[in-house]
Protein backbone atom coordinates (compact mmCIF):
# COMPACT_ATOMS: atom_id res chain seq x y z
CA UNK A 1 0.00 0.00 0.00
CA UNK A 2 1.36 3.41 -1.03
CA UNK A 3 0.59 6.17 1.46
CA UNK A 4 0.70 9.91 0.89
CA UNK A 5 3.56 11.78 2.52
CA UNK A 6 2.46 14.91 4.37
CA UNK A 7 2.92 18.16 2.48
CA UNK A 8 2.60 21.77 3.61
CA UNK A 9 -1.08 21.73 2.62
CA UNK A 10 -1.76 18.82 4.97
CA UNK A 11 0.06 20.48 7.88
CA UNK A 12 -1.87 23.70 7.25
CA UNK A 13 -5.15 21.77 7.44
CA UNK A 14 -4.18 20.40 10.84
CA UNK A 15 -3.09 23.83 12.10
CA UNK A 16 -6.33 25.45 10.90
CA UNK A 17 -8.31 22.74 12.70
CA UNK A 18 -6.36 22.57 15.97
CA UNK A 19 -4.16 25.66 16.17
CA UNK A 20 -0.38 25.87 16.04
CA UNK A 21 0.04 24.92 19.69
CA UNK A 22 -1.43 21.43 19.15
CA UNK A 23 0.39 20.46 15.93
CA UNK A 24 4.01 19.34 15.98
CA UNK A 25 6.34 18.44 13.10
CA UNK A 26 10.00 17.63 12.54
CA UNK A 27 12.32 18.45 15.44
CA UNK A 28 9.38 19.67 17.50
CA UNK A 29 8.17 16.07 17.96
CA UNK A 30 9.60 14.57 21.15
CA UNK A 31 11.59 11.38 20.54
CA UNK A 32 9.39 9.60 23.10
CA UNK A 33 6.63 9.46 20.49
CA UNK A 34 8.76 7.23 18.26
CA UNK A 35 8.48 4.17 20.50
CA UNK A 36 6.50 2.56 23.29
CA UNK A 37 7.62 1.47 26.78
CA UNK A 38 9.70 -1.53 25.76
CA UNK A 39 11.51 0.16 22.88
CA UNK A 40 13.26 -1.75 20.11
CA UNK A 41 10.78 -0.58 17.45
CA UNK A 42 11.13 3.09 16.57
CA UNK A 43 9.66 5.52 14.03
CA UNK A 44 8.60 9.14 14.36
CA UNK A 45 5.33 10.38 12.83
CA UNK A 46 5.41 13.13 10.23
CA UNK A 47 2.98 15.11 12.36
CA UNK A 48 1.87 14.76 15.98
CA UNK A 49 -1.46 16.31 16.92
CA UNK A 50 -3.18 16.70 20.28
CA UNK A 51 -6.96 16.38 20.14
CA UNK A 52 -9.65 17.47 22.59
CA UNK A 53 -12.89 16.13 21.11
CA UNK A 54 -14.58 13.42 19.06
CA UNK A 55 -15.34 16.05 16.43
CA UNK A 56 -11.64 16.87 15.97
CA UNK A 57 -10.73 13.18 15.64
CA UNK A 58 -13.53 12.71 13.11
CA UNK A 59 -12.37 15.63 10.94
CA UNK A 60 -8.76 14.41 10.99
CA UNK A 61 -9.79 10.87 10.03
CA UNK A 62 -12.07 12.13 7.25
CA UNK A 63 -9.19 14.16 5.80
CA UNK A 64 -6.69 11.32 6.22
CA UNK A 65 -9.06 8.83 4.57
CA UNK A 66 -9.71 11.12 1.60
CA UNK A 67 -5.96 11.72 1.16
CA UNK A 68 -4.68 8.21 1.94
CA UNK A 69 -2.63 9.32 4.97
CA UNK A 70 -1.80 6.71 7.66
CA UNK A 71 -2.93 7.52 11.21
CA UNK A 72 -1.92 6.06 14.58
CA UNK A 73 -3.70 6.82 17.87
CA UNK A 74 -1.67 7.01 21.10
CA UNK A 75 -2.34 7.30 24.81
CA UNK A 76 0.47 7.14 27.38
CA UNK A 77 2.72 4.99 25.19
CA UNK A 78 3.09 2.30 27.87
CA UNK A 79 2.54 -0.59 25.44
CA UNK A 80 5.08 -3.37 25.03
CA UNK A 81 4.61 -4.62 21.44
CA UNK A 82 5.02 -1.51 19.26
CA UNK A 83 1.27 -1.12 18.69
CA UNK A 84 1.38 2.69 18.90
CA UNK A 85 4.54 3.15 16.81
CA UNK A 86 3.81 4.95 13.50
CA UNK A 87 5.54 2.39 11.26
CA UNK A 88 4.29 4.12 8.10
CA UNK A 89 4.80 7.70 9.32
CA UNK A 90 1.77 9.90 8.73
CA UNK A 91 -0.24 11.46 11.57
CA UNK A 92 -0.10 10.45 15.21
CA UNK A 93 -3.19 11.47 17.19
CA UNK A 94 -2.41 11.91 20.89
CA UNK A 95 -5.52 11.36 23.00
CA UNK A 96 -3.73 12.16 26.28
CA UNK A 97 -5.51 15.51 26.69
CA UNK A 98 -8.94 13.93 26.25
CA UNK A 99 -8.77 13.06 29.93
CA UNK A 100 -12.07 14.12 31.48
CA UNK A 101 -14.32 11.99 33.66
CA UNK A 102 -17.72 12.92 32.25
CA UNK A 103 -20.28 11.20 34.47
CA UNK A 104 -20.60 8.89 37.43
CA UNK A 105 -24.00 7.19 37.31
CA UNK A 106 -24.52 5.65 40.74
CA UNK A 107 -27.94 4.27 39.81
CA UNK A 108 -26.63 2.27 36.84
CA UNK A 109 -23.15 1.79 38.35
CA UNK A 110 -21.35 3.21 35.31
CA UNK A 111 -18.55 5.68 34.73
CA UNK A 112 -18.42 7.64 31.47
CA UNK A 113 -15.04 9.09 30.56
CA UNK A 114 -12.65 10.06 27.79
CA UNK A 115 -9.85 7.75 26.60
CA UNK A 116 -6.96 9.72 28.10
CA UNK A 117 -8.00 9.20 31.73
CA UNK A 118 -5.28 7.25 33.56
CA UNK A 119 -6.04 3.94 35.26
CA UNK A 120 -4.78 5.28 38.61
CA UNK A 121 -7.19 8.23 38.35
CA UNK A 122 -10.15 5.94 37.74
CA UNK A 123 -9.44 3.90 40.85
CA UNK A 124 -9.01 6.98 43.05
CA UNK A 125 -12.17 8.64 41.74
CA UNK A 126 -14.59 5.72 42.03
CA UNK A 127 -13.25 4.50 45.39
CA UNK A 128 -14.02 7.94 46.83
CA UNK A 129 -17.65 7.11 45.99
CA UNK A 130 -17.44 3.64 47.57
CA UNK A 131 -17.28 1.99 44.13
CA UNK A 132 -14.75 -0.25 42.42
CA UNK A 133 -13.32 -0.67 38.91
CA UNK A 134 -11.78 -4.18 39.09
CA UNK A 135 -9.37 -4.44 36.10
CA UNK A 136 -5.88 -3.95 37.51
CA UNK A 137 -3.06 -3.98 34.91
CA UNK A 138 0.40 -3.45 36.36
CA UNK A 139 1.02 -0.12 34.59
CA UNK A 140 -1.18 2.34 36.48
CA UNK A 141 -0.10 5.27 34.30
CA UNK A 142 -1.66 3.66 31.23
CA UNK A 143 -4.77 5.32 29.78
CA UNK A 144 -8.15 3.63 29.77
CA UNK A 145 -8.14 3.91 25.97
CA UNK A 146 -4.97 1.85 25.83
CA UNK A 147 -6.38 -0.66 28.32
CA UNK A 148 -9.49 -1.14 26.18
CA UNK A 149 -7.48 -1.43 22.98
CA UNK A 150 -5.37 -4.26 24.44
CA UNK A 151 -8.18 -5.80 26.52
CA UNK A 152 -5.82 -5.46 29.48
CA UNK A 153 -6.12 -7.99 32.27
CA UNK A 154 -3.93 -7.63 35.31
CA UNK A 155 -3.73 -9.26 38.69
CA UNK A 156 -7.42 -9.31 39.63
CA UNK A 157 -8.51 -11.14 36.47
CA UNK A 158 -8.70 -14.48 38.28
CA UNK A 159 -11.78 -13.28 40.19
CA UNK A 160 -13.13 -10.30 38.29
CA UNK A 161 -12.22 -10.83 34.64
CA UNK A 162 -10.56 -8.48 32.14
CA UNK A 163 -11.21 -5.02 30.68
CA UNK A 164 -13.68 -6.26 28.06
CA UNK A 165 -15.94 -7.49 30.89
CA UNK A 166 -16.26 -3.91 32.17
CA UNK A 167 -16.81 -1.98 28.95
CA UNK A 168 -20.52 -1.21 28.54
CA UNK A 169 -20.37 1.31 25.71
CA UNK A 170 -17.98 3.11 23.37
CA UNK A 171 -17.91 6.10 21.06
CA UNK A 172 -15.65 5.18 18.16
CA UNK A 173 -14.38 7.21 15.19
CA UNK A 174 -14.03 4.90 12.21
CA UNK A 175 -11.16 5.22 9.69
CA UNK A 176 -13.59 6.99 7.32
CA UNK A 177 -14.28 9.68 9.92
CA UNK A 178 -17.78 8.42 10.71
CA UNK A 179 -18.70 8.29 14.41
CA UNK A 180 -20.25 5.13 15.83
CA UNK A 181 -21.96 4.65 19.21
CA UNK A 182 -21.81 1.03 20.37
CA UNK A 183 -23.31 -0.46 23.51
CA UNK A 184 -24.40 1.91 26.29
CA UNK A 185 -25.42 1.64 29.93
CA UNK A 186 -27.47 -1.51 29.41
CA UNK A 187 -26.50 -4.68 31.25
CA UNK A 188 -27.55 -7.11 28.51
CA UNK A 189 -27.28 -6.85 24.75
CA UNK A 190 -28.24 -9.44 22.15
CA UNK A 191 -28.74 -6.95 19.32
CA UNK A 192 -26.69 -8.37 16.47
CA UNK A 193 -22.90 -8.61 16.24
CA UNK A 194 -21.07 -7.09 19.21
CA UNK A 195 -19.00 -4.38 17.56
CA UNK A 196 -18.10 -3.13 21.05
CA UNK A 197 -16.39 -6.39 21.93
CA UNK A 198 -14.60 -6.42 18.59
CA UNK A 199 -13.14 -2.96 19.26
CA UNK A 200 -11.89 -4.12 22.67
CA UNK A 201 -8.50 -5.70 22.03
CA UNK A 202 -8.22 -4.41 18.44
CA UNK A 203 -5.10 -2.34 19.25
CA UNK A 204 -6.31 0.77 17.45
CA UNK A 205 -6.61 -0.93 14.07
CA UNK A 206 -10.41 -0.73 13.66
CA UNK A 207 -11.37 2.62 15.14
CA UNK A 208 -10.33 5.36 17.58
CA UNK A 209 -12.10 5.31 20.95
CA UNK A 210 -13.13 8.80 22.08
CA UNK A 211 -15.49 7.93 24.93
CA UNK A 212 -16.15 4.86 27.08
CA UNK A 213 -18.85 3.75 29.50
CA UNK A 214 -17.41 1.45 32.17
CA UNK A 215 -19.18 -0.93 34.50
CA UNK A 216 -18.48 -0.48 38.22
CA UNK A 217 -19.18 -2.69 41.23
CA UNK A 218 -19.57 -1.89 44.94
CA UNK A 219 -16.21 -1.46 46.68
CA UNK A 220 -15.25 -4.47 48.84
CA UNK A 221 -14.87 -3.40 52.46
CA UNK A 222 -11.91 -5.58 53.39
CA UNK A 223 -8.78 -6.92 51.71
CA UNK A 224 -6.04 -9.24 52.99
CA UNK A 225 -2.99 -10.63 51.18
CA UNK A 226 -1.02 -13.81 51.81
CA UNK A 227 2.66 -14.14 50.92
CA UNK A 228 3.51 -17.83 50.76
CA UNK A 229 7.10 -19.05 50.28
CA UNK A 230 7.79 -22.44 48.66
CA UNK A 231 11.03 -24.40 48.24
CA UNK A 232 10.70 -24.19 44.45
CA UNK A 233 8.44 -22.76 41.75
CA UNK A 234 7.07 -26.13 40.64
CA UNK A 235 5.61 -26.77 44.09
CA UNK A 236 4.15 -23.27 44.18
CA UNK A 237 2.51 -23.43 40.76
CA UNK A 238 1.20 -26.96 41.24
CA UNK A 239 -0.69 -25.70 44.29
CA UNK A 240 -2.69 -23.17 42.23
CA UNK A 241 -5.24 -25.59 40.67
CA UNK A 242 -5.99 -26.91 44.17
CA UNK A 243 -6.60 -23.35 45.38
CA UNK A 244 -8.96 -22.66 42.48
CA UNK A 245 -10.79 -25.95 43.04
CA UNK A 246 -11.31 -25.09 46.73
CA UNK A 247 -13.81 -22.38 45.67
CA UNK A 248 -12.08 -19.86 47.92
CA UNK A 249 -12.01 -17.36 45.01
CA UNK A 250 -8.89 -15.26 45.60
CA UNK A 251 -8.88 -11.85 43.95
CA UNK A 252 -5.35 -12.44 42.64
CA UNK A 253 -2.82 -15.28 42.54
CA UNK A 254 0.65 -14.13 41.51
CA UNK A 255 3.87 -16.12 41.25
CA UNK A 256 7.35 -14.72 41.68
CA UNK A 257 10.90 -15.96 41.97
CA UNK A 258 13.71 -14.82 44.25
CA UNK A 259 15.80 -13.21 41.49
CA UNK A 260 12.99 -10.82 40.56
CA UNK A 261 12.29 -9.97 44.21
CA UNK A 262 15.96 -9.06 44.75
CA UNK A 263 15.86 -6.86 41.64
CA UNK A 264 12.76 -5.08 42.99
CA UNK A 265 14.42 -4.53 46.37
CA UNK A 266 17.42 -2.89 44.73
CA UNK A 267 15.23 -0.84 42.37
CA UNK A 268 12.93 0.45 45.13
CA UNK A 269 15.60 0.72 47.81
CA UNK A 270 13.53 -1.14 50.39
CA UNK A 271 13.20 -4.68 51.65
CA UNK A 272 10.57 -7.24 50.67
CA UNK A 273 8.95 -8.91 53.73
CA UNK A 274 10.83 -12.13 52.93
CA UNK A 275 13.40 -12.96 50.25
CA UNK A 276 14.87 -16.21 51.56
CA UNK A 277 12.87 -18.68 49.44
CA UNK A 278 13.25 -19.59 45.80
CA UNK A 279 9.58 -19.11 44.90
CA UNK A 280 6.45 -17.43 46.22
CA UNK A 281 2.74 -17.23 45.70
CA UNK A 282 1.10 -13.89 46.46
CA UNK A 283 -2.66 -14.06 46.97
CA UNK A 284 -5.25 -11.43 47.77
CA UNK A 285 -8.75 -11.94 49.14
CA UNK A 286 -11.44 -9.28 49.30
CA UNK A 287 -14.96 -9.17 50.66
CA UNK A 288 -17.34 -7.26 52.88
CA UNK A 289 -16.46 -8.80 56.22
CA UNK A 290 -13.34 -9.96 58.02
CA UNK A 291 -15.04 -13.27 58.83
CA UNK A 292 -15.80 -13.97 55.16
CA UNK A 293 -12.21 -13.30 54.13
CA UNK A 294 -10.69 -15.23 57.02
CA UNK A 295 -12.72 -18.32 56.14
CA UNK A 296 -11.36 -18.20 52.58
CA UNK A 297 -7.73 -17.48 53.35
CA UNK A 298 -7.49 -19.98 56.20
CA UNK A 299 -8.69 -22.70 53.85
CA UNK A 300 -6.12 -21.67 51.23
CA UNK A 301 -3.32 -21.38 53.80
CA UNK A 302 -3.97 -24.96 54.91
CA UNK A 303 -3.92 -26.17 51.30
CA UNK A 304 -0.57 -24.45 50.68
CA UNK A 305 1.00 -25.87 53.83
CA UNK A 306 -0.22 -29.35 52.90
CA UNK A 307 1.41 -28.90 49.47
CA UNK A 308 4.80 -28.04 50.97
CA UNK A 309 4.72 -24.28 51.62
CA UNK A 310 7.41 -23.17 54.06
CA UNK A 311 5.18 -20.63 55.82
CA UNK A 312 2.21 -18.31 55.33
CA UNK A 313 2.68 -14.58 55.95
CA UNK A 314 -0.53 -12.59 56.45
CA UNK A 315 -0.31 -8.99 55.22
CA UNK A 316 -3.36 -7.42 56.81
CA UNK A 317 -2.07 -3.91 57.48
CA UNK A 318 -1.75 -1.11 54.95
CA UNK A 319 2.02 -0.93 55.58
CA UNK A 320 2.57 -4.63 54.92
CA UNK A 321 0.32 -4.66 51.85
CA UNK A 322 2.12 -1.64 50.42
CA UNK A 323 5.51 -3.32 50.93
CA UNK A 324 4.41 -6.45 49.08
CA UNK A 325 2.36 -4.94 46.27
CA UNK A 326 4.68 -2.00 45.55
CA UNK A 327 7.43 -4.56 44.94
CA UNK A 328 5.14 -6.62 42.69
CA UNK A 329 4.15 -3.48 40.77
CA UNK A 330 7.82 -2.58 40.24
CA UNK A 331 8.91 -5.95 38.82
CA UNK A 332 8.95 -4.83 35.17
CA UNK A 333 10.94 -1.65 35.82
CA UNK A 334 13.21 -3.47 38.25
CA UNK A 335 14.14 -6.16 35.74
CA UNK A 336 14.57 -3.51 33.05
CA UNK A 337 17.00 -1.61 35.28
CA UNK A 338 19.32 -4.64 35.55
CA UNK A 339 20.07 -4.85 31.82
CA UNK A 340 20.83 -2.82 28.71
CA UNK A 341 17.77 -3.95 26.72
CA UNK A 342 15.05 -6.56 26.98
CA UNK A 343 12.08 -8.02 25.17
CA UNK A 344 9.04 -9.80 26.50
CA UNK A 345 7.14 -13.00 25.83
CA UNK A 346 3.56 -12.52 27.09
CA UNK A 347 2.08 -15.99 26.67
CA UNK A 348 -0.93 -17.51 28.38
CA UNK A 349 -1.12 -21.25 29.03
CA UNK A 350 -3.53 -23.48 30.96
CA UNK A 351 -3.02 -22.95 34.70
CA UNK A 352 -1.67 -26.45 35.25
CA UNK A 353 1.03 -25.86 32.60
CA UNK A 354 2.58 -22.69 34.07
CA UNK A 355 5.29 -24.55 36.01
CA UNK A 356 6.21 -26.61 32.95
CA UNK A 357 6.58 -23.48 30.83
CA UNK A 358 8.71 -21.65 33.41
CA UNK A 359 10.92 -24.73 33.83
CA UNK A 360 11.37 -24.74 30.04
CA UNK A 361 12.51 -21.09 30.10
CA UNK A 362 15.15 -22.08 32.68
CA UNK A 363 16.38 -24.71 30.22
CA UNK A 364 16.51 -22.09 27.45
CA UNK A 365 18.55 -19.84 29.72
CA UNK A 366 21.20 -22.54 29.97
CA UNK A 367 20.96 -23.61 26.33
CA UNK A 368 21.44 -20.12 24.89
CA UNK A 369 23.56 -18.66 27.72
CA UNK A 370 21.26 -15.67 28.14
CA UNK A 371 19.44 -14.32 31.20
CA UNK A 372 15.69 -14.91 31.35
CA UNK A 373 13.44 -13.61 34.14
CA UNK A 374 9.74 -14.33 34.67
CA UNK A 375 6.77 -13.53 36.88
CA UNK A 376 3.07 -13.45 36.26
CA UNK A 377 -0.52 -14.30 37.00
CA UNK A 378 -0.57 -17.89 38.22
CA UNK A 379 -4.32 -17.66 38.71
CA UNK A 380 -5.03 -17.21 34.98
CA UNK A 381 -1.92 -18.75 33.40
CA UNK A 382 -0.54 -15.49 32.01
CA UNK A 383 3.27 -15.36 32.14
CA UNK A 384 5.56 -12.39 31.59
CA UNK A 385 8.93 -13.76 30.49
CA UNK A 386 11.75 -11.30 29.82
CA UNK A 387 14.85 -12.04 27.76
CA UNK A 388 17.73 -9.75 28.81
CA UNK A 389 20.42 -8.48 26.48
CA UNK A 390 23.07 -7.49 29.07
CA UNK A 391 26.41 -7.06 27.22
CA UNK A 392 25.56 -8.95 24.03
CA UNK A 393 26.47 -7.27 20.75
CA UNK A 394 23.62 -6.24 18.44
CA UNK A 395 23.97 -9.12 15.98
CA UNK A 396 24.33 -11.79 18.68
CA UNK A 397 21.42 -10.28 20.67
CA UNK A 398 19.06 -10.30 17.71
CA UNK A 399 20.02 -13.86 16.80
CA UNK A 400 19.62 -15.26 20.32
CA UNK A 401 16.42 -13.31 20.96
CA UNK A 402 14.85 -14.66 17.77
CA UNK A 403 15.82 -18.24 18.58
CA UNK A 404 14.63 -18.04 22.20
CA UNK A 405 11.31 -16.49 21.17
CA UNK A 406 10.73 -19.18 18.55
CA UNK A 407 11.30 -21.84 21.18
CA UNK A 408 9.03 -20.19 23.76
CA UNK A 409 6.11 -19.54 21.42
CA UNK A 410 6.40 -23.05 20.00
CA UNK A 411 6.28 -24.41 23.55
CA UNK A 412 3.20 -22.34 24.39
CA UNK A 413 1.38 -23.83 21.40
CA UNK A 414 2.43 -27.36 22.46
CA UNK A 415 0.91 -26.63 25.88
CA UNK A 416 -2.37 -25.43 24.27
CA UNK A 417 -1.60 -21.82 25.13
CA UNK A 418 -1.89 -18.56 23.16
CA UNK A 419 0.54 -15.95 21.90
CA UNK A 420 -0.56 -13.08 24.16
CA UNK A 421 -2.45 -12.94 27.44
CA UNK A 422 -2.85 -9.16 27.76
CA UNK A 423 -0.16 -7.09 26.02
CA UNK A 424 -1.40 -7.66 22.49
CA UNK A 425 0.32 -8.35 19.17
CA UNK A 426 1.11 -4.90 17.78
CA UNK A 427 4.04 -4.97 15.38
CA UNK A 428 6.52 -7.07 17.36
CA UNK A 429 4.56 -10.31 17.74
CA UNK A 430 2.82 -10.66 14.37
CA UNK A 431 4.95 -13.56 13.16
CA UNK A 432 4.06 -15.63 16.19
CA UNK A 433 0.34 -14.90 15.73
CA UNK A 434 0.53 -15.99 12.08
CA UNK A 435 2.37 -19.18 13.02
CA UNK A 436 -0.19 -20.12 15.66
CA UNK A 437 -3.44 -19.43 13.84
CA UNK A 438 -2.74 -20.23 10.21
CA UNK A 439 -4.08 -18.79 6.96
CA UNK A 440 -7.84 -19.19 7.44
CA UNK A 441 -7.94 -17.45 10.81
CA UNK A 442 -5.65 -14.62 9.67
CA UNK A 443 -7.67 -14.13 6.49
CA UNK A 444 -10.82 -13.73 8.58
CA UNK A 445 -9.09 -11.13 10.76
CA UNK A 446 -7.90 -9.27 7.67
CA UNK A 447 -11.41 -9.25 6.21
CA UNK A 448 -12.72 -7.73 9.45
CA UNK A 449 -10.02 -5.06 9.21
CA UNK A 450 -10.99 -4.46 5.57
CA UNK A 451 -14.66 -3.97 6.49
CA UNK A 452 -13.73 -1.24 8.99
CA UNK A 453 -10.83 0.25 7.05
CA UNK A 454 -10.95 -0.37 3.26
CA UNK A 455 -7.85 1.77 2.65
CA UNK A 456 -5.89 0.34 5.60
CA UNK A 457 -4.89 3.79 6.87
CA UNK A 458 -5.57 3.26 10.60
CA UNK A 459 -2.55 1.85 12.46
CA UNK A 460 -1.34 -0.06 9.39
CA UNK A 461 1.09 -2.98 9.55
CA UNK A 462 -0.14 -4.09 13.00
CA UNK A 463 -1.75 -7.26 14.39
CA UNK A 464 -2.87 -9.15 11.26
CA UNK A 465 -1.49 -6.92 8.46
Amino acid sequence: MEYKKLHEKDINFLIELLGEDRVFTGKNINEDYSHDELGGISKLPEALVEVLSTEEVSKIMTYAYENNIPVVARGSGTGLVGASVPIKGGIMISLAKMNRILELDEENLTLTLEPGVLLMEISKFVEAHDLFYPPDPGEKSATIGGNINTNAGGMRAVKYGVTRDYVRGLTVVLPTGKVLEVGGKVVKNSSGYSIKDLICGSEGTLGIITKAVLKLVPLPKKSISLLIPFPNLEMAINTVPKIIKSKATPTAIEFMQREVILAAEEFLGKKFPDNSSNAYLLLTFDGNSKEEIEKNYENVANICLEEGAIDVYITDTDERKEAVWSARGAFLEAVKATTTEMDECDVVVPRNKVAEFVKYTDELQEQFNIRIRSFGHAGDGNLHVYVLRDELGQEEWEKKLSEVFKCMYKKSVELKGLVSGEHGIGYAKKTFLFNQYGDDYIELMRNIKLAFDPKNILNPDKVCQ
